[in-house]
């Protein structure tokens, strides 16, 4: 599938006047440019579907970046893809902060989607141990929004 989204990005730059592309998805990072060099990454060799030759591009692929010792806890996922505020209003303080203490049902933070302020709630009781997204950053459906690790 992903080798798919690669020839679309690498089509993509063939038609068009920019001459470099990095995207960053599912942990991976392409970056395709126009007339360069190949540059080796460690997975570049698992391409299974070799590169159209005829499109003039070269592409590389990096290893996924190592993720971080995880904290503790039960993710909290996003019920819908939105955008995620962390407070009531600009001007007021967030509803939780890390090592903040939670109750099932407390309001940890704002999704607006569709013009829809909707309230999230915790659904365990529990410590705060880490926040994954920032304020005003778009969401989507399941990604992981808090960590908690219940009490």
């Amino acid at each position: 599938m992903w080798q798919d989204k690669l020839k679309e990005i690498i089509y993509i730059l063939e038609n068009s006047s920019v001459n470099e592309i990095e995207v960053n998805f599912w942990g991976h990072k392409y970056r395709v440019s126009k007339g360069g060099t190949v540059v080796s990454a460690p997975i570049a060799a698992a391409l299974a579907a070799p590169l159209p030759a005829e499109m003039g591009a070269v592409a590389s692929v990096s290893e996924p970046e190592p993720a971080p010792t995880a904290p503790k806890g039960e993710d909290l996922l996003s019920p819908m893809p939105g955008t995620f505020y962390g407070s009531p209003t600009p001007d007021e303080p967030s509803f939780i902060t890390v090592g903040d203490s939670v109750k099932k049902g407390q309001t940890l933070c704002i999704i607006e989607a569709m013009k829809i302020m909707n309230e999230i709630e915790a659904e365990i009781d529990g410590t705060i141990t880490d926040i994954k997204v920032e304020n005003g950053d778009p969401v989507e459906y399941n990604q992981t929004l808090f960590v908690i690790d219940p009490s």
